[in-house]
């Protein structure tokens, strides 16, 4: 188990970015309507940068891994399946849905990336876009179907399928992920100017996408003044920290057992991917569907707060 103090000293950082982001939006120093520029600097410039670079500097058989990727998505299936059966009858399809969604959601871009490259390096990366992938394209658009089912008909789950597709289709990171597996598949090289412009925006994605995160869960907080009681988005928020990370480290547990190929490294990095807090992004699908705004918001504030001991913890298990 690693000392707790050398685990501190890396995950410390990223979690006191997401306070500064946290405290200048309550300030007041950054203003709401500059949250939205620094999302779509990260989004449209910077992630994908890094989501390109470190896909293409991957050997292919680790962005392909059809183990890991049958593994997490397992897991993200058991998970939203069990949150929507246990909350349908209460809260109906719509809010289930997207309380399963937040709950199998990791903030493995903006967060997890820049965390699992600092505490295991470059070869984590492999899993990690994978992973961005898997909950990108099946998690997300499969809870969205989901909650269309609330007397929407077959055409509601049409439509929102559709609306799930279009909305990947403009985001720029499942297409750098790609882009960046092309590269490393055909071992093709950016030339000088372009790849030093490219690695200037991957170096800037990891401290702006952290201070955004915490913007992001302060203008939520500023936007939310509805009481919710604790009990509709604590234990949402223990789920994502606890049982998603266990449930995957026993299905990686299983898997080797059966000799499918799964290494620890590979396993480490899952568990600690799913360890992260719910993503940020989940608060504007939720918007966009109708579903409850403040319960999606305090299950990410709540479990980015938590997830400063809980993920340490992780890390001090998990890593040697």
């Amino acid at each position: 188990m690693a000392p707790v103090l050398a685990v501190l000293a890396i995950t410390f950082p990223f979690f006191a970015l997401v306070l500064c982001g946290y405290l200048a939006t309550r300030a007041g120093v950054l203003p709401l309507p500059a949250i939205a520029g620094l999302n779509g600097f990260v989004l449209y410039f910077a992630l994908p940068a890094m989501l390109y670079r470190f896909g293409a500097g991957t050997p292919i058989a680790q962005l392909v891994d059809p183990v890991v990727a049958g593994i997490y998505l397992l897991a993200a299936l058991l998970l939203v399946g069990a949150v929507v059966a246990l909350t349908r009858k209460r809260l109906g399809w719509n809010d289930a849905a997207f309380g399963a969604l937040v709950a199998a959601f990791p903030n493995t871009g903006f967060m997890g990336l820049p965390l699992l490259l600092a505490l295991l390096g470059q070869a984590s990366a492999g899993p990690t876009i994978l992973v961005i992938a898997i909950d990108m394209i099946v998690t997300s658009s499969l809870c969205i179907a989901l909650s269309r089912l609330d007397g929407a008909g077959r055409h509601g789950v049409a439509g929102a399928l559709r609306q799930a597709l279009r909305g990947m289709a403009a985001n720029p990171m499942p297409w750098a992920i790609v882009l960046g597996g092309a590269a490393s598949a055909l071992q093709l090289h950016l030339p000088g100017p372009l790849d030093k412009t490219v690695s200037m925006l991957a170096d800037a994605a990891s401290p702006v996408a952290l201070f955004t995160i915490g913007a992001v869960l302060a203008r939520s907080q500023v936007n939310q003044h509805e009481y919710v009681a604790p009990r509709a988005y604590v234990p949402l928020a223990l789920v994502k920290l606890i049982v998603h990370p266990l449930l995957l480290w026993g299905l990686g547990r299983t898997a080797q057992a059966l000799g499918l190929g799964l290494s620890n490294f590979s396993l480490t990095a899952l568990v600690l991917l799913a360890a992260l807090p719910s993503a940020s992004n989940v608060s504007l699908l939720v918007e966009r569907f109708g579903a409850h705004g403040g319960r999606v918001a305090r299950i990410i504030l709540v479990s980015t707060t938590l997830a400063f001991v809980s993920f340490s913890m992780a890390v001090g298990w998990l890593v040697r």
